[in-house]
């Protein structure tokens, strides 16, 4: 088996462990998020994904961060030691979406001018939008996966197309879960808000 593979293989453990963790609203899963981007950034480099190379450091500081708002954030008043599930408010949305338009045009440029890669769009649009999912998901906004279903579903085309499939294929499961993630998220945070008022 050659290095690649393996550490495509790796990373495929890795990223599994992770959606099982993210799933679950486990705190752990931030322990694995320092880890996993050292993996997937060789592959990232190795493949000619710049763009996707340079969001692992990104998020190995959004880590830090989440785990940090997921165990010291903003509580409720029945002094929950969990940060609660939540939805994305007006504000956020508007602030996301020019976040990631600008970002995307600016890591699209970046990619046009001084790299050689070959899929400028497609690397700089999933590396913007992953950007603002990671952040709603340090802090817990239950549409977190509703922008991973769409950076997972083209990741995973992206990644049949470099030739990486046991990342492609994790990618493909990532989507699937999104979906499944998302209505867990949501009786999660009903169950909460039940058991709040009861």
């Amino acid at each position: 088996m050659d290095w690649i593979r393996f550490i495509d293989i790796m990373g495929l453990v890795l990223g599994i462990l992770y959606l099982w963790l993210e799933y679950h609203a486990n705190i752990w899963l931030w322990a694995v998020s320092v880890i996993m981007p050292i993996v997937h950034g060789y592959l990232y480099f190795e493949k000619g994904l710049y763009a996707d190379f340079g969001m692992e450091f990104y998020y190995v500081a959004i880590a830090i961060y989440g785990y940090w708002c997921w165990r010291y954030g903003k509580k409720n008043d029945k002094g929950e030691k969990d940060l609660p599930i939540t939805h994305y408010t007006r504000k956020h949305i508007v602030t996301s979406t020019v976040t990631w338009l600008v970002l995307w045009a600016g890591i699209y440029w970046v990619l046009i001018s001084f790299t050689d890669s070959r899929v400028p769009i497609l690397d700089s649009l999933t590396t913007s939008l992953s950007a603002v999912a990671m952040w709603a998901l340090a802090k817990k906004y239950v549409e977190q996966w509703l922008l991973w279903l769409v950076v997972d579903a083209v990741c995973c085309g992206l990644y049949i197309y470099k030739g990486i499939p046991f990342t492609a294929g994790l990618y493909g499961f990532y989507t699937v879960i999104a979906v499944l993630g998302y209505y867990k998220w949501l009786r999660l945070m009903h169950n909460a808000e039940s058991t709040q008022h009861a």
